[in-house]
């Protein structure tokens, strides 16, 4: 696979991997092997960064579009990331409500669903015909 697609598998910022793993092609096994048992390159880039888009919604809580709302479309650092969490801005805030309502309604329809399958599941009684076990 590519190593642009290997690094999103990873988590990792592309443009601050070695230039060997830029480059080249990796293999399944080569990145179930990172995976499995990452390098000292890949330890130090997972904690302290920088951090691709995907990564820093999440440790701050929000969504990708969250963060170009905020302005934030550079990679970051883990130590940024804390620096941002720490100052709290207003759209940061904003943007973690906005998060914490569409958790709600994804969880509100997904119990709706269930119940309607649930409901669709259950035998259909016909007025006026008995009921024969199969």
């Amino acid at each position: 696979m590519k190593p642009a697609t290997a690094a999103k598998k990873l988590g990792v910022y592309l443009e601050a991997t070695p230039e060997q793993f830029q480059e080249g092609v990796v293999s399944r096994d080569e990145l179930n092997a990172l995976q499995a048992d990452p390098p000292e390159w890949l330890r130090d880039l997972r904690r302290d960064g920088p951090h691709p888009r995907p990564v820093i919604a999440a440790k701050l809580g929000i969504s990708i579009g969250g963060l170009a709302r905020g302005g934030v479309t550079d990679p970051l650092t883990t130590e940024q990331v804390e620096a941002l969490k720490a100052e709290g801005p207003e759209w940061l805030a904003q943007e973690r409500a906005v998060q914490a309502e569409v958790r709600k309604e994804t969880a509100r329809l997904k119990a709706e669903k269930a119940e309607k399958a649930a409901e669709a599941a259950k035998p259909v009684k016909r007025k006026g015909q008995p009921h024969r076990p199969r």
